[in-house]
């Protein structure tokens, strides 16, 4: 199964993509992984929500292809503990799942349409925190749940 990581907004600061860079070389032996970072156009840039939502509709809904399976990250989302993480992984390795898709959407979220695509949302937190730091922090929830999933000592139960 192979991993994506969506992000809406701009590229990673240096010192976030020098941390994604270090967890993608730890999860590198136990699976594939990638970060794509969506874009939308400047000329497009709008101050209006819901276009703002509606043109990054688009650019997601143009990348999803129908064997990926589309996670929804937000803060209202399903809270699993690290082990879940690691068992829902595990779930959809054995259904034979080929790209597992986790979405970090725009500045507002995402449209409804996109909500419902997404097979199911999940949160990280209660807590809101910036694009960047959420990409490092799912990058380090990743390894976390394939070093349970390998007994690997790295999580301490």
């Amino acid at each position: 199964m192979h991993i994506e990581i969506w992000s809406v907004g701009k590229a990673n600061e240096p010192f976030i993509e020098e941390g994604i860079q270090y967890y993608f070389q730890k999860i590198k032996p136990y699976n594939s992984i990638e970060l794509s970072i969506l874009q939308p156009n400047k000329k497009n840039a709008t101050t209006d929500i819901e276009r703002s939502k509606l043109i990054e509709e688009e650019l997601i809904l143009k990348k999803l292809q129908p064997n990926h399976y589309l996670i929804l990250l937000d803060e209202r989302g399903k809270q699993l503990n690290s082990i879940q993480w690691s068992q829902q992984f595990q779930q959809q390795m054995n259904q034979g799942t080929k790209t597992l898709v986790f979405l970090i959407g725009g500045a507002y979220g995402v449209s409804e349409n996109v909500r419902k695509v997404a097979k199911q949302t999940w949160s990280l937190s209660t807590l809101v925190f910036p694009h960047q730091l959420v990409r490092l922090i799912l990058t380090e929830q990743v390894y976390r749940a394939f070093s349970i999933l390998h007994d690997s000592p790295y999580h301490h139960s």
